[in-house]
C-alpha cells in the first residue's frame, strides 16, 4: 500500500470527526422544541377552555393533597425549599463551574441560557395566561400559577446536570434527575402549591429551553467544530 493510499484511509473525514449527536445538526432538537411549544399552547388552552378539564385538573389535585401527612408534607417542604431562588443560583453556579472544568465553555453557556430563561418565561407567563381554577373541598389555587416556577426550576436543573455531565455517567444523571423532578412535582401538587396542569406546563417550559440550547450547541460545533462531544 503506498503513502498516500494509507493517508487517504487514515485521515476520517472531516464529517466523521464529529461525535454521533451532532451529525444531525440542530434540526431535531429544534423539532423537540417545537414540540414542546405545541404541548405547552394545548395543556394551557384545554386547562383554560375545556370545563372537563378545569374539574378534572382539580380531582387529581385533590387525589395528590389526600396523601399529604405532617412527615410528608416536611419532606416535601426541604425538598422545595433547594429550589428557591438563592439556592437555585447556586447548583447553577455549580453546574456551570462544572462545565468549565471540563473545558466546555459552550455548555457552561448553554447552561446559564437554560436555568436563566427557563424560569423567566414561567414567570413571565404566569400573570399574562392566569385564569380561575376550579375549587373542589375547599382547596384553590391562584389564578396565576401557570407555569409552576418550581417545577420549571427542577427539570431545568435535572436536564442542565444531564448536559454538563460526563458521558458515561449520563445514564445515572438522567435518572436521578427525573427522578428529582417527578418527585418535586409530586410534591407541588401534595402541598397544593399547584394544579397539575401548572407542573406539566413547567416541565414543558424547560424542556423547551433545553432543546433550544442543544440545537444551540449544534449548530455551533457544525459551524467551529471542535470534535468534542456536548
Amino acid at each position: 500500500m503506498s503513502g498516500h493510499a494509507y493517508s487517504a484511509q487514515a485521515a476520517p473525514s472531516r464529517r466523521r470527526l464529529l461525535p454521533p449527536q451532532w451529525s444531525g445538526g440542530p434540526a431535531g432538537a429544534v423539532a423537540v422544541a417545537a414540540l414542546c411549544l405545541v404541548a405547552m399552547v394545548v395543556v394551557w388552552a384545554a386547562a383554560e377552555l375545556v370545563p372537563s378539564a378545569h374539574f378534572r385538573d382539580a380531582v387529581v389535585l385533590h387525589d395528590f393533597i389526600m396523601l399529604g401527612t405532617p412527615r410528608v408534607d416536611q419532606v416535601g417542604n426541604f425538598l422545595l425549599h433547594l429550589l428557591e431562588p438563592e439556592l437555585f443560583v447556586f447548583w447553577g453556579l455549580a453546574l456551570v463551574a462544572f462545565a468549565f472544568a471540563r473545558s466546555r465553555p459552550r455548555t457552561a453557556i448553554a447552561v446559564v441560557g437554560v436555568l436563566a430563561l427557563a424560569p423567566f418565561t414561567s414567570e413571565t407567563l404566569k400573570p399574562l395566561l392566569a385564569h380561575p381554577h376550579v375549587v373542589l373541598y375547599n382547596v384553590g389555587i391562584g389564578p396565576d400559577s401557570w407555569p409552576s416556577g418550581h417545577a420549571t426550576a427542577a427539570l431545568a436543573l435535572a436536564l442542565s446536570a444531564v448536559l454538563v455531565a460526563p458521558a458515561r455517567l449520563r445514564p445515572l444523571v438522567a435518572v436521578l434527575g427525573a427522578m428529582f423532578a417527578i418527585v418535586a412535582g409530586c410534591y407541588l401538587l401534595i402541598l397544593a402549591w399547584h394544579m397539575p396542569s401548572d407542573v406539566l406546563g413547567g416541565f414543558l417550559v424547560a424542556a423547551l429551553w433545553m432543546a433550544l440550547a442543544v440545537a444551540a450547541l449544534r449548530e455551533a460545533e457544525r459551524r467551529w467544530p471542535t470534535g468534542r462531544s456536548i
